[in-house]
């Protein structure tokens, strides 16, 4: 997938008996962000981050979806301690991490295995590929996609 491409009709369950459809979100920006893992420290901070300036997105008219391979379960618990005011999708088939090509070979203390690569996308309201950010630093990530969506609107 690229930029200007049209983005799959992905869906994806956010909760129990609850799932999320992409195509249900046209009409509206709509940042996913891909995430290794519910309560890491990077995770952690990322998503505060992304919860902290829901309304600076909302502003914008745009929805903020977490992925990651966690569990429903996982992700339930992650929302509540942190306090996240957006959905999680539970892609523990690796659906939307394939589709985004977010998992590649990592190397973490010198062994190596297949992880979730940090990265963001910026999907239009037309559902077409808007930006994306791979191998993301946590630190004002929030801030930059914000400057992106800036950008995008004018």
């Amino acid at each position: 997938m690229k930029v200007g491409d049209k983005i799959p009709d992905l869906r994806g369950a956010v909760g129990d008996d609850e799932e999320i459809r992409l195509r249900d979100l046209k009409g509206k920006y709509v940042i996913v962000y891909f995430y290794p893992k519910d309560a890491t420290p990077g995770c952690t901070l990322e998503a505060q981050d992304f919860r902290d300036h829901k309304k600076d997105f909302a502003k914008r008219d745009a929805v903020v979806l977490g992925v990651s391979r966690d569990s429903l379960t996982s992700h339930g618990k992650f929302k509540l301690k942190q306090a996240l005011n957006f959905e999680l999708v539970a892609d523990v088939d690796e659906t939307w991490c394939k589709a985004f090509d977010v998992i590649h070979e990592k190397v973490l203390y010198g062994k190596r295995h297949l992880g979730v690569v940090r990265s963001t996308f910026l999907i239009g309201p037309d559902g077409k590929l808007r930006r994306e950010w791979r191998g993301v630093k946590v630190k004002d990530h929030a801030r930059a996609v914000l400057e992106a969506l800036d950008a995008e609107r004018k």
